[in-house]
């Protein structure tokens, strides 16, 4: 494999952890904005490729200060809620960057939702401004009218009656920064979970979070990188981890409008991109004589379907590395890339720097090594608790570990390995199944573009595992028959886990505003879960 570093050479892993931890963080991202621009002015900062847009970290200061000054100019200060409902558009980070300096925050606002969606985030986060791109005023003034003195609006992409125009702020202003100046502590997102059950939780992160995640991704493998792609959308943490990485590189992002597989891997060729995180959906693409032509040197994956990852290697010619991160705590583990012997293990890695990690019972006390538990998190950095939601905030904590609702083993090495949600499990015959799991072993099949198992009642063993099935386009179950799907998991799963029945989908399945798969949706359109399914023990449908 092909390698822009000398795996062997690189500091001991314990060594470049210890390194992260030990030097100083700068006091805001302000500070570090001001360090970037007088190490490397002219160097370019991002280039939006779709639309051509483009800026030097000197004058990406600039910008920010004279933006920071126009906001002050409106009435937003220091810990005054802004809520930004903007695409992938330079106006996002810029505006994130000035709130930061300005000591405010930013409630990311997500660009589907519809006016009732908006209502709640707007209100529960007590946001009193509203940035959003002119694309999505049906929805904003549908929100707007409902509740006309909720928020002062600034439009951007243009002039809209009602609204201030977000360009015009930094017109002749200064681009200097003399004011006050945040301290690393103090709160810079109020950043909505998913919400696959109830309504979303907005997790308090502040400058401290997003300076600790920036700099261990950017140095947790002693490598440079120099040209990275964004291809999540900002408003959720991804794209803004990724923002800070570069920062602290001195790096250039390349940032996409929005995701895709089938372009994904042009991009990374085109523009020459030296870290990314890989979308499962691109390992779906056809393979190409090309795929390993580039200059990758990390690919970050989420959720790849260990059996496949030796092949995914093999194929792009580039190391793949698991995590595991969450809203709530950034960054909590790391694959070094020297770690090539767990390719393929489907661990997500050791505890990151700065975070500590041990695996608890229902009690909180820790389980032996290789048991299953629920992580759990701590250190500096991580969310301060949900806004206004102290009951929430107060289960989430064992003392000041982190729990994070995943079920968790540990080996020996210390490697950690997530078998599931708490709540994502099927209860068969007092076994307990871990949904994800299954799934991953399903992705396995190419046929298979995305697949959800749920448990099913059963009047003799309690539950029953079911998975639906999404397959490629222009595949039916005659391209992959129950048979094959059942064969390939009984050699992969113990006999318990192999799923009993089977249910093949034409539409996509429903997902949570930040992407992932929801399967309550799945659980409530049908009273009885085994209709429309084959079934295994029958050899089936009904």
């Amino acid at each position: 494999m092909k390698t822009h570093a000398r795996l062997q050479d690189l500091p001991p892993v314990a060594e470049r952890f210890r390194r992260i931890e030990a030097e100083p963080l700068p006091r805001n991202l302000g500070a570090l904005l001001d360090q970037i621009a007088d190490d490397v002015p002219e160097r370019e900062a991002w280039r939006f490729f779709e639309t051509g847009q483009t800026i030097t970290y000197g004058a990406l200061r600039g910008q920010v200060n004279r933006l920071a000054h126009g906001l002050a100019a409106i009435g937003i200060g220091h810990g005054t809620h802004v809520g930004i409902m903007l695409p992938n558009v330079p106006a996002l980070p810029l505006t994130w960057l000035a709130l930061a300096r300005l000591g405010a925050v930013m409630v990311p606002v997500n660009v589907r939702y519809t006016a009732h969606e908006i209502d709640y985030v707007m209100g529960d986060s007590e946001a009193t401004f509203l940035v959003f791109d002119r694309e999505f005023l049906p929805a904003v003034r549908a929100f707007a009218d409902g509740r006309p003195d909720a928020a002062a609006l600034v439009a951007v992409g243009g002039a809209v009656p009602g609204a201030r125009a977000w360009e015009s702020l930094a017109d002749g202003q200064p681009d200097t920064w003399h004011g006050p100046e945040a301290d690393a502590d103090d709160l810079l997102n109020i950043q909505y979970t998913s919400g696959t059950t109830g309504f979303p939780k907005g997790c308090m992160l502040t400058q401290r979070y997003w300076l600790t995640v920036g700099r261990v991704h950017a140095h947790c493998d002693a490598q440079d990188f120099r040209r990275i792609l964004i291809s999540l959308p900002f408003f959720y943490m991804t794209g803004l981890w990724q923002l800070m990485m570069a920062f602290n590189q001195r790096a250039t992002v390349f940032v996409a409008q929005r995701q895709s597989g089938s372009r994904f891997m042009d991009w990374v060729r085109a523009h020459e991109i030296d870290f990314c995180i890989y979308p499962t959906v691109a390992y779906k693409q056809p393979p190409a004589e090309d795929d390993a032509r580039h200059l990758v040197k990390r690919a970050n994956i989420y959720g790849f379907p260990a059996g496949d990852h030796a092949a995914l290697e093999a194929r792009f010619d580039f190391h793949a590395r698991e995590g595991f991160g969450m809203t709530e705590i950034g960054c909590g583990t790391i694959v070094p890339i020297e770690a090539t012997d767990m390719v393929g293990t489907g661990t997500v890695g050791i505890p990151a720097p700065f975070r500590e990690c041990r695996v608890a019972d229902e009690t909180g006390a820790t389980v032996p090594v290789g048991e299953v538990g629920e992580l759990l998190v701590r250190g500096p950095g991580i969310l301060q608790g949900y806004y206004r939601k102290p009951e929430a905030t107060a289960a989430a904590f064992w003392g000041d570990w982190f729990r994070t609702g995943d079920l968790f083993r540990q080996d020996e090495r210390g490697y950690l390995y997530i078998l599931g949600r708490t709540k994502d499990m099927v209860r068969r015959a007092g076994e307990n199944i871990a949904a994800r799991e299954v799934e991953s072993i399903l992705l396995e099949l190419p046929e298979i573009a995305e697949c959800a198992v749920v448990p099913v009642p059963d009047d003799t063993r309690g539950e029953e595992v079911k998975a639906y099935l999404v397959l490629q386009p222009g595949l039916t179950a005659a391209d992959l028959p129950p048979d094959r799907v059942i064969a390939h998991c009984q050699g992969k799963l113990a006999v318990f886990k192999v799923p009993r029945y089977l249910e093949y989908r034409t539409a996509p399945l429903p997902r949570t505003e930040s992407g992932k798969i929801s399967k309550p949706p799945l659980i409530r359109e049908k009273s009885d879960l085994r209709s429309n399914s084959w079934d295994r023990l029958t050899g089936r449908w009904p």
